[in-house]
């Protein structure tokens, strides 16, 4: 019984060595990479960001006005659906129905406005 608890041990031990091993290595690729990355853009971190932009297609070069035009349509959207969400939510919150309640202390009775 020993013996197996021992093999058991030994393979989880071996497993995680593995598994910190692997992830060091693919650690050091990407430290590798990114200095490689930087030193070609002359170690200019915002143009190195901007080119892994431009390459995995998160930023569109425009090129002419309706490129431009319908960039920008497209944000408008954005902000008025956005907009017609939020408001109606905002103006419930504004317009709660007040309550009074009392609390009662020691002595005295106390009004109490909440909304």
């Amino acid at each position: 019984m020993q013996l197996e608890e021992d093999m058991a041990i030994k393979k989880i031990k071996s497993a995680t060595t593995l598994l910190i091993g692997t992830g060091c290595l693919f650690g050091l690729w990407a430290l590798a990479s990114l200095i490689g990355g930087l030193s070609q853009v002359n170690w200019q971190v915002t143009e190195l960001v901007r080119q892994y932009l431009v390459a995995s297609g998160m930023i569109q070069p425009i090129h002419t006005m309706v490129d431009f035009y319908t960039h920008i349509k497209g944000i408008e959207y954005i902000i008025c659906v956005s907009f017609f969400v939020a408001f109606p939510i905002f103006f419930q919150y504004v317009n709660k129905q007040k309550t009074n309640t009392t609390a009662a202390t020691e002595s005295k009775r106390i009004k109490v406005h909440t909304v």
